[in-house]
Protein backbone atom coordinates (compact mmCIF):
# COMPACT_ATOMS: atom_id res chain seq x y z
CA UNK A 1 0.00 0.00 0.00
CA UNK A 2 1.43 3.60 -0.40
CA UNK A 3 3.01 5.25 2.48
CA UNK A 4 0.64 7.76 3.55
CA UNK A 5 2.97 10.53 2.79
CA UNK A 6 2.84 9.34 -1.08
CA UNK A 7 -0.69 8.70 -1.06
CA UNK A 8 -1.79 10.46 -3.87
CA UNK A 9 -6.04 10.38 -2.95
CA UNK A 10 -7.78 9.31 0.16
CA UNK A 11 -10.95 8.33 -1.70
CA UNK A 12 -13.29 6.66 -0.91
CA UNK A 13 -12.69 5.04 -4.57
CA UNK A 14 -15.59 3.92 -7.19
CA UNK A 15 -15.66 1.10 -10.36
CA UNK A 16 -17.94 1.89 -13.05
CA UNK A 17 -18.99 -1.17 -14.62
CA UNK A 18 -21.99 -3.55 -15.85
CA UNK A 19 -20.64 -7.16 -14.60
CA UNK A 20 -22.06 -8.34 -11.84
CA UNK A 21 -20.05 -8.67 -8.27
CA UNK A 22 -20.17 -9.48 -4.74
CA UNK A 23 -18.87 -7.31 -1.78
CA UNK A 24 -15.38 -8.94 -1.20
CA UNK A 25 -14.64 -10.00 -4.67
CA UNK A 26 -11.99 -8.40 -6.32
CA UNK A 27 -11.23 -6.54 -9.39
CA UNK A 28 -8.13 -7.68 -11.05
CA UNK A 29 -6.59 -6.31 -13.53
CA UNK A 30 -5.08 -9.18 -16.89
CA UNK A 31 -9.01 -9.42 -17.85
CA UNK A 32 -11.06 -8.19 -21.01
CA UNK A 33 -11.32 -4.35 -20.84
CA UNK A 34 -15.00 -2.77 -20.24
CA UNK A 35 -14.07 -0.68 -23.26
CA UNK A 36 -11.48 -2.39 -25.84
CA UNK A 37 -11.69 -5.83 -26.99
CA UNK A 38 -8.71 -6.96 -25.14
CA UNK A 39 -6.99 -7.75 -22.14
CA UNK A 40 -6.60 -4.60 -19.81
CA UNK A 41 -2.78 -4.65 -17.52
CA UNK A 42 -4.26 -2.73 -15.43
CA UNK A 43 -7.70 -1.95 -12.78
CA UNK A 44 -9.02 0.87 -13.43
CA UNK A 45 -10.75 3.64 -10.66
CA UNK A 46 -11.73 7.19 -9.73
CA UNK A 47 -12.68 9.04 -6.23
CA UNK A 48 -15.51 10.86 -8.32
CA UNK A 49 -18.49 9.60 -8.85
CA UNK A 50 -19.31 11.24 -12.09
CA UNK A 51 -15.93 9.45 -13.63
CA UNK A 52 -17.55 6.29 -12.29
CA UNK A 53 -20.73 6.92 -13.58
CA UNK A 54 -19.22 7.08 -17.14
CA UNK A 55 -17.29 3.77 -16.79
CA UNK A 56 -20.24 2.18 -16.19
CA UNK A 57 -22.26 3.80 -18.89
CA UNK A 58 -19.78 3.05 -21.21
CA UNK A 59 -18.66 0.02 -20.40
CA UNK A 60 -19.63 -2.04 -23.76
CA UNK A 61 -21.88 -4.94 -21.95
CA UNK A 62 -25.59 -4.89 -22.62
CA UNK A 63 -25.92 -6.07 -18.73
CA UNK A 64 -27.05 -3.50 -15.82
CA UNK A 65 -25.03 -0.65 -14.93
CA UNK A 66 -23.24 -0.43 -11.66
CA UNK A 67 -20.89 1.62 -9.03
CA UNK A 68 -18.76 -0.22 -6.73
CA UNK A 69 -16.97 1.55 -3.77
CA UNK A 70 -13.39 -0.48 -3.94
CA UNK A 71 -10.72 -0.24 -1.77
CA UNK A 72 -7.00 -0.59 -3.78
CA UNK A 73 -4.82 -3.50 -1.74
CA UNK A 74 -1.44 -2.06 -2.97
CA UNK A 75 -0.03 0.95 -4.91
CA UNK A 76 -1.69 2.93 -7.64
CA UNK A 77 -0.91 5.74 -9.98
CA UNK A 78 -2.68 8.30 -12.02
CA UNK A 79 -4.19 6.93 -15.29
CA UNK A 80 -1.56 8.56 -17.90
CA UNK A 81 -4.91 7.73 -20.63
CA UNK A 82 -6.51 10.81 -18.76
CA UNK A 83 -4.16 12.86 -16.34
CA UNK A 84 -1.62 13.32 -19.52
CA UNK A 85 -3.92 12.93 -22.48
CA UNK A 86 -7.11 14.74 -21.93
CA UNK A 87 -7.32 16.52 -18.09
CA UNK A 88 -4.17 17.81 -17.52
CA UNK A 89 -3.76 17.72 -13.43
CA UNK A 90 -6.02 14.79 -13.23
CA UNK A 91 -9.34 16.63 -11.95
CA UNK A 92 -10.99 12.91 -12.61
CA UNK A 93 -8.79 11.82 -9.99
CA UNK A 94 -8.53 8.58 -11.98
CA UNK A 95 -6.07 5.61 -11.48
CA UNK A 96 -5.23 2.16 -12.20
CA UNK A 97 -3.26 -0.52 -10.38
CA UNK A 98 -1.63 -3.62 -11.30
CA UNK A 99 -3.13 -4.68 -7.71
CA UNK A 100 -6.14 -5.84 -7.17
CA UNK A 101 -9.40 -3.59 -5.96
CA UNK A 102 -11.57 -4.99 -3.55
CA UNK A 103 -15.34 -4.39 -3.70
CA UNK A 104 -16.42 -2.89 -0.50
CA UNK A 105 -20.06 -2.10 -1.41
CA UNK A 106 -22.60 -1.01 -4.26
CA UNK A 107 -24.31 2.40 -4.94
CA UNK A 108 -27.32 1.15 -4.60
CA UNK A 109 -29.04 4.23 -6.79
CA UNK A 110 -27.43 7.43 -8.52
CA UNK A 111 -28.36 9.29 -11.42
CA UNK A 112 -27.10 8.65 -14.77
CA UNK A 113 -25.63 11.22 -17.55
CA UNK A 114 -28.35 12.12 -19.60
CA UNK A 115 -29.19 10.30 -22.70
CA UNK A 116 -28.02 13.73 -24.62
CA UNK A 117 -24.93 13.69 -22.83
CA UNK A 118 -24.50 9.94 -23.38
CA UNK A 119 -24.95 10.30 -26.77
CA UNK A 120 -22.47 13.37 -26.62
CA UNK A 121 -19.81 11.14 -25.93
CA UNK A 122 -20.19 8.23 -27.62
CA UNK A 123 -20.29 10.67 -30.92
CA UNK A 124 -16.86 12.00 -29.41
CA UNK A 125 -15.19 8.47 -28.99
CA UNK A 126 -16.45 7.19 -32.05
CA UNK A 127 -14.58 10.11 -33.65
CA UNK A 128 -11.56 9.66 -31.54
CA UNK A 129 -11.76 5.64 -33.21
CA UNK A 130 -12.06 7.34 -36.72
CA UNK A 131 -9.36 9.60 -36.21
CA UNK A 132 -7.25 6.44 -34.38
CA UNK A 133 -7.03 8.58 -31.55
CA UNK A 134 -8.99 6.45 -28.92
CA UNK A 135 -6.19 4.75 -27.57
CA UNK A 136 -5.93 3.63 -24.35
CA UNK A 137 -1.92 3.09 -23.50
CA UNK A 138 -2.07 0.25 -21.28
Amino acid sequence: MNNKKDVLDLGPFFHGTKTKLKIGDLLEPHFLSNYQDKKSNYIYFTATLDAAKWGAELATSKSKERIYIVEPLGDFENDPNLTDKRFPGNPTRSYRSKSPLKIIAELGSWQRHSDEEINHMLTSLKKLTEEGRNVIYD
